[in-house]
């Protein structure tokens, strides 16, 4: 069964930066593999992807302000996020996809099989 653990959220003033890790428990170096946030109420929101080829997308909102990577060794997936925004608070968490296409921040959750439990970020201003 694959897992996902995330850890790097917390709270942060309007400008700050964290990075959060993702360490999966199987091989991620052939897959696609995204950061998701989600917020009471709303659907999940694609970040950011990583695909195999290390192709990256982003969405609108966060692009230019966050990074994501990938370490195949370590089997994880990383996201460094800058100058962070009030409107950035959510619980985020990373998801996998081992199927073809649809990888893109813009993608529903439902394409993606299996994801993981999520890290809380709060901005305050």
């Amino acid at each position: 069964q694959v897992t996902f653990t995330e850890s790097g959220g917390g709270s942060v003033e309007v400008g700050g930066s964290l990075k959060l890790s993702c360490v999966v428990n199987t091989d991620i170096s052939g897959i696609c593999m995204a950061w998701f946030r989600r917020t009471a109420g709303k659907e999940p929101e694609g970040v950011a992807t990583f695909l195999h080829d290390e192709t990256t997308t982003y969405a609108d909102s966060v692009k230019g302000r966050f990074t994501i990577s990938r370490d195949i060794v370590k089997k994880s997936l990383y996201l460094q996020m800058n100058n962070l925004k009030p409107e950035d608070s959510a619980d985020y968490f990373c998801a996998a996809r081992w199927l073809d296409g649809y990888c893109f921040a813009g993608a529903p959750l439902s394409v993606f099989l299996k994801w993981g439990q999520g890290t809380q970020v709060t901005v305050s201003s």
